[in-house]
């Protein structure tokens, strides 16, 4: 009786054994249907509703992040949180009769370049329209509302008439032969305008996009401001598109710091925020209709970045297209279509079991695409994936196709989340690339403030601070460094600057990713 029972039991286990194994190769099968390697649609997934719970790597990030913007500051600072920063640049626009004393420094030197703050401030709008209850949920929306009006109101006095923009201040060579804090520069710092006679198209269309996203930002909370913002964005719009030209044409100089690659996503860029801010039907068909053929490049998926804002503006003008716009022609909703088509494409190219994934990554999975600054390319395309896939998700769409294979908002977002943790540490070298955050993170950022003690008196020839093997004094919170290079490695140096230095403009898209990563949430149909 005994040795019954033992075998009726032994067969139970084989039973159920096979089982579990046939529930796991169900469950496996699944899985991989959901990853995009079936060719059979999937469904839709369940809307996310408000904000739920907060994951605390991204919400710790997501602090740490914007307090580069206060970092960067120039100007008279207010409520400064940064013990090592002080008042700086406070004649900036003197000369011409303007307080430019605004604004924020373009990277570790002392420039201000209108042209990616002006992108910066796109993105941080664009990040808080689309997650701003994100921020709020974790206490970050006013540091991010804070950050975009200290750029907005530079850029609001940078335009003192309708057809004149200044475009920078200070001079690159000047500032470059010197190594020191912004509280005691002492070289002169010129300004450099663009007008009729002197067009810069990119830089007045990339201002004309940050000032008409931040009018919807700020529509409900200072109306007044906010109509300020627009009128200056549609003067800009005008400016840019009637006298056309790059601005590195006009001043060549400006080719060893930002040259601009055409102008002509710029103004697609500025003239669909205009209609987000405005619901003027003149500036949807200038994208769809009049010029969508011409300066779009539909079909062919490209970077998204200070120069390039094809991509960016292609997820944008999707949302028109999810979610349906007022009043559109069949014209325009073709367009609509074809801005969404290659906003796919680019989604198609950044997931890395699609097939036409791009082969640009490294060992560690990082998109990567140039040495220098290579994690600003990873964090945009991250960026613009998490915002694809919560549109997806609000408008109940299942699923993208890349050539015959299915992917599922889950997928996009998944491709989102390993960016961010590739930049939080997790990755080859075991290093946090956004500093302050982590146990271990770069020490010698490339950056003038940083690297001197506040209470050095170094004049204009500080560069032993430069050279220094020491850790910088001072901590650069929330800099997103350069990054690695293909090869997954990373160089701590001062004078490597490659790899070393931050930039604003990485900010900006960086504060948009962990928003949208921080937690859950539908992402508002429309942003009026």
């Amino acid at each position: 009786m005994g040795s019954k029972t033992k075998g009726c039991c032994g067969w139970l286990i084989v039973a159920l054994v096979a089982s579990l194994v046939a529930t796991a190769a169900v469950v496996a099968i699944m899985k991989k249907k959901v990853g995009g390697g079936s060719g059979r649609k999937l469904k839709p997934l369940p809307v996310p509703g408000p904000p739920g719970a907060i994951d605390s790597k991204y919400g710790d990030a997501l602090g740490v992040a914007l307090q580069f913007f206060q970092v960067q500051k120039a100007g008279k600072l207010e409520n400064n949180q940064i013990p090592w920063r002080g008042d700086s640049a406070l004649d900036d626009g003197k000369p011409a009769g303007l307080d430019l004393s605004k604004g924020m420094y373009d990277a570790g030197d002392h420039i201000k370049f209108s042209f990616p703050m002006a992108f910066t401030a796109t993105v941080l709008s664009w990040s808080i329209l689309e997650y701003g209850d994100q921020m709020s949920a974790t206490k970050q929306l006013d540091p991010a509302l804070d950050a975009l009006r200290w750029i907005t109101d530079f850029l609001v006095n940078a335009h003192p008439s309708d057809n004149v923009f200044y475009i920078q201040v200070g001079d690159p060579d000047l500032d470059h032969n010197c190594w020191e804090r912004p509280e005691t520069m002492s070289e002169k710092r010129p300004l450099t305008q663009i007008n009729t006679k002197s067009p810069g198209s990119d830089v007045a269309a990339e201002a004309a996009a940050a000032m008409a996203s931040a009018s919807i930002v700020f529509k409900s909370r200072d109306t007044t401001y906010s109509d300020s913002l627009l009128q200056h964005a549609q003067k800009l719009f005008t400016f840019a598109d009637t006298y056309k030209g790059l601005a590195s044409d006009t001043y060549p100089k400006l080719q060893n710091y930002y040259n601009s690659t055409g102008y002509q996503d710029e103004l697609l860029w500025a003239a669909s925020w205009l209609y987000h801010a405005t619901g003027d039907q003149t500036y949807l068909s200038y994208v769809t209709v009049e010029n969508g053929k011409a300066f779009a490049d539909w079909g062919r998926p490209t970077w998204f970045s200070w120069d390039d804002k094809l991509a960016g503006t292609q997820v944008l003008l999707s949302r028109l297209n999810f979610f349906g716009s007022k009043q559109t022609s069949n014209a325009e909703n073709m367009g609509l279509k074809m801005y969404r088509d290659t906003a796919e494409a680019v989604i198609c190219g950044l997931l890395p079991d699609s097939p036409s994934a791009t082969a640009s990554r490294t060992g560690g999975g990082l998109v990567w695409i140039s040495g220098w600054n290579s994690l600003q390319h990873a964090t945009n395309a991250a960026f613009l994936a998490v915002v694809y896939s919560d549109y997806m998700l609000t408008s109940q769409t299942a699923a993208v196709q890349c050539s015959g294979k299915y992917y599922s908002p889950t997928d996009i977002r998944n491709f989102a989340i390993s960016q961010a943790n590739y930049i939080l540490g997790d990755n080859p070298m075991k290093l946090s690339y956004l500093v302050g955050y982590g146990s271990s993170y770069p020490q010698q950022v490339h950056h003038r403030g940083a690297s001197i003690p506040a209470d050095a008196k170094t004049g204009c020839k500080g560069f032993q601070y430069l050279h220094s093997t020491s850790p910088n004094p001072n901590v650069a919170m929330g800099a997103l460094v350069g990054g690695p290079f293909q090869n997954d490695t990373f160089v701590d140096s001062r004078d490597n600057a490659v790899q070393t230095e931050s930039s604003t403009y990485n900010s900006g898209t960086l504060v948009g990713l962990l928003s949208g990563l921080v937690t859950t949430s539908s992402v508002a149909q429309s942003f009026t």
